[in-house]
C-alpha cells in the first residue's frame, strides 16, 4: 500500500520559525529526505528511528541530481512509508517543490504541504529591515540570482530596477557584480542601499551593509559565501545606522 509525501518548508534555519504543521509532519515521518540548508537543530526533531536521506546540493556540486531525488521519493512512498521531504525556506519559492510535486502526482503519490518562512522573511525579521514600507517601497520582487547549469543570467533588468520596489536576490553571490551592473544600467542609482545577510536566523548569521555601486567589491572583501540573501532598495535605510561595508557577525539569541 502506498505511503505519502509531506512537502515541508523548514524555514530559514531557526527551529522556532517552523510552523506547527511542519513540525507535526516531520515527527510523523518514517523517512526524512532533506536538503543541505536544513539546519541540524531542525533535523534533530525527527522521530527517533526515522531514516534520514541527505540529498543536498551546493553551488556547482549537485551530489544527488533532481531526477534521482524524484525517484527516491516515489520509491519510499510506494514502499508504504510516510516521507518528509524537508526543504529550507519555503519549498514553493525557488525550492523546486512544484517540480517534485508534479512528479509525485504523475506517479499517483499523495502529497501534503507545509509552507515555510522563506529566507527573505527570515532576514527581514532578524534585521528589522521591512520588505515594504510606506513612502519607501510599495512592492517587493523576489528573483533568483543564478540560472540552471550556469546559463546566462537573462533577467528583466528594466522591470527589476524599480526605485519604488524592494528587490530580494536569492542565490546571487556568484553573480552579484553582474546583477548590480544590470540594475544600474537601467538607471537604478548606484547609491541604492543594500543589505546582504548570510545564513539568516542561524548562529552563523552575517550581515553586510553596502550600496549598489560598491556591492561586488564589498562582498568579495568580506568573503561572503552562499547562502546569502540580498535586499536591495530604500527600505535598507531603516536598518540601524552602520558604516558602509560594516560586516557583523551576530550570535543568534
Amino acid at each position: 500500500m502506498s505511503g505519502k509525501v509531506f512537502l515541508i518548508g523548514a524555514g530559514p534555519g531557526d527551529p522556532e520559525l517552523m510552523t506547527l504543521r511542519a513540525m507535526r509532519m516531520l515527527q510523523e515521518a518514517d523517512v526524512v529526505v532533506y536538503d543541505r540548508l536544513v539546519s541540524a537543530d531542525i533535523l534533530e526533531m525527527h522521530t527517533p528511528g526515522a531514516r534520514l536521506i541527505p540529498v543536498g546540493k551546493a553551488p556547482k556540486c549537485h551530489s544527488v541530481p533532481q531526477d534521482r531525488i524524484n525517484e527516491i521519493l516515489v520509491k519510499e512512498a510506494r514502499a508504504g512509508h510516510c516521507v518528509a521531504r524537508l526543504k529550507g525556506g519555503d519549498p514553493m519559492i525557488f525550492g523546486r517543490g512544484s517540480e517534485e510535486a508534479a512528479y509525485l502526482m504523475a506517479h499517483g503519490i499523495a502529497i501534503e504541504y507545509a509552507p515555510g518562512i522563506t529566507a527573505a522573511q527570515g532576514a527581514s525579521s532578524a534585521t528589522g529591515v521591512p520588505l515594504t514600507h510606506r513612502g519607501l517601497a510599495t512592492s517587493v520582487q523576489y528573483v533568483t540570482g543564478h540560472r540552471q547549469a550556469d546559463k546566462v543570467l537573462d533577467l528583466d533588468w528594466k522591470r527589476l530596477a524599480d526605485p519604488d520596489s524592494t528587490l530580494v536576490i536569492y542565490m546571487g553571490v556568484a553573480n552579484i557584480g553582474q546583477i548590480a551592473m544590470g540594475l544600474m544600467t537601467e538607471n537604478l542609482p548606484g547609491s541604492t542601499p543594500v543589505l546582504a545577510v548570510g545564513n539568516a536566523t542561524t548562529t552563523e548569521e552575517r550581515r553586510l551593509i553596502s550600496r549598489l555601486d560598491q556591492l561586488a567589491a564589498d562582498v568579495r572583501d568580506a568573503n561572503l559565501q552562499a547562502p546569502t540573501l540580498f535586499i536591495i532598495g530604500q527600505v535598507v535605510s531603516l536598518y540601524a545606522k552602520q558604516p558602509v561595508a560594516d560586516l557583523q557577525e551576530q550570535a543568534h539569541g
